[in-house]
This record gives C-alpha cells, structure tokens and sequence, in this order.
C-alpha cells in the first residue's frame, strides 16, 4: 500500500487552481481594453476579412459575454476545499462541544487528515448543509454519514441532491451502523429516486478511486453511482468516519470493538483518496501513469 506522493496531488492542485483562476479573470475584468482592441483589430485585418463594422458587433458581443459571466472562486492562498456535511431529517449540525472521539467530526477529522498527508487545503472547521440549500454548491464534495434510516426526501432536497450530481459534486455516503441497516435501506430508497438509470453498482478494483493518491488493493468496501461517465456518489457500509475519528478504538451502539492501527490507517487513506478524485477525477488514469503504479504494484521502487 504506497503512496503516490504529493507531486501528483499538488500537479493536481495546479490544475484546479489553474482553470478556477482563468474564470475569475474572465468574470473579475482582467481583459484590459487595450486588449479587447487588439482582438478588434485582428478581427479587422485583411486575413480574417472582417470590415470595421464587423469587428466592433464581435467587440460588442465578448463584452457582453464578460459581463454576463457567472462568477467563479478562484482556489487560492486563503481558499479551501470543504468536506461538508449532509443532514437529513431530524439530524443538527454538530455542536462545538462534540467529544473527540465522537463520529459528528469526522469530516473534520478527514480535512485535517488531507492537509496533512497532501498539498491540499483543507477548510478544517467544515460547515453542514442540507441537500434543499442553495449553499450546497458552495463546495464540490459532500459526506454524509449516519446510524439511522430517515424518511424519505422532500422533493426540493431529491432535486438539490440531482442537481449537485449532474453539476459536478461528489457525495461520500458511509453507513456509521451497518449492522442496523436501516440507514443503507433509506440510502438506497433515496439514491434509486433520485438516480433511476444510474443504480449503486460495486466498484472494479481496477478504478483510479484505488490509486489517485494511495496505492490500495481490493474495492468491497464501495459502491457508487456513476453519473455522464464519472463516478459521482461513492457508498460504503464500514462505518469510516468511525475509524477515522478514533486512535486505537471505536465504540458503537451494538459492540466496542478494538481497532489496530493498520485498519484505521487503511480507512484515513481511503478518505483520501476519495477526496483527491473528488477534485482531481481521472487524472491518475493518464497512461503516463502507468509504468510506476506496475512497478509499485511489483514492490520494486
């Protein structure tokens, strides 16, 4: 089980920053004038045969497309990616005064854990959203975990939840409470509403999840969604917020049960990988890839 390093997540990182920092310009008018003329011009010149009048419709026209343009947050210095969290029903955000060990911080545990072990920053305070909120675009990545089931979802939040999918999000849903199952049978009632022709499917061993910063064997502890050819919604019934949360122990609501060290690492780089192919994809499915992860694979160096 190795990992990739941290060139590849801050070669990523370059990459978001890169395309987030292009729409801002485009939105914050970083185009000066002069600029725009000298598109003008060039849209004037014997070779693209535009005559002055024609130049200034297109002159006119990329204003307007300037202005009109939705604004985008650049990921920068003092920019973060947030793990939020998803309540659903009767559930609250977690209160400042939550035990350490307790799962309502798990999302905290796991963006800490990401600045950590990557080049990523990590807002380590995470907020909670609810999937009717307009806020929850606010971040690409969602976890939402719990031991119970829940009624079923209004259709404002059955909408948010499409729509945060088929705008690009990416949901980590963990079943704190496998044993119960009323939590899996409420996921699984809400996913086959919400995504009727994309069921929960197991997820092959051969998927860049396994390697988009560690290097992990074995995918029986997910199933996803895949959504326009990406996978979107990532499930897992193995409690890993729990694990994340804990030092050398967990305790539920049916069982205390010893963790070794060697699991919970297991879980915690698992967290990480999800997080990085929340916001890389497919970037490590490149062929360039290819030659290190047989090699690693091997055991040689």
């Amino acid at each position: 089980m190795g990992s990739y390093g941290t060139d590849g997540a801050a070669a990523c990182r370059r990459a978001v920053v890169a395309r987030a920092s292009g729409a801002r310009g485009a939105r914050g008018g970083r185009v000066s004038v002069g600029g725009l003329s000298s598109l003008a011009s060039s849209l004037a010149g014997p070779r693209a045969r535009f005559d002055r009048a024609r130049a200034g419709c297109w002159l006119l026209l990329i204003v307007c497309c300037l202005a009109a343009a939705p604004l985008a947050q650049a990921l920068g210095p003092g920019a973060g990616i947030e793990v939020r969290r998803v309540l659903v029903g009767a559930q609250s955000p977690p209160s400042g005064t939550s035990e350490p060990g307790s799962r309502a911080r798990a999302a905290e545990r796991l963006a800490w854990e990401v600045r950590k072990r990557t080049s990523i920053e990590t807002v380590l305070e995470p907020s909670s959203t609810r999937l009717d909120d307009p806020s929850i675009y606010r971040t690409p990545l969602l976890y939402w975990s719990s031991d119970r089931g829940f009624d079923p979802l209004s259709e404002r939040e059955l909408s948010g939840l499409r729509r945060f999918v088929e705008y690009g999000g990416f949901i980590i849903i963990d079943d704190a409470s496998p044993e119960a199952g009323s939590f899996d049978a409420s996921v699984r009632r809400e996913l086959a509403r919400a995504f009727p022709a994309e069921r929960l499917e197991r997820l092959p061993p051969s998927h860049t999840i396994l390697r988009s910063f560690y290097l992990l064997d074995g995918s029986d502890v997910l199933e996803a969604v895949t959504h326009a050819g990406r996978v979107a919604v990532v499930y897992t019934r193995h409690d890993l917020g729990g694990q994340w949360v804990s030092e050398d122990r967990i305790e539920s609501a049916f069982t205390r049960v010893d963790l070794g060290s060697e699991q919970r690492e297991r879980a915690v780089r698992l967290g990480v990988n999800l997080v990085m192919y929340a916001l890389c994809l497919d970037y490590k499915d490149d062929q360039v890839h290819a030659p290190f992860i047989l090699r690693r694979r091997a055991g040689r160096p």
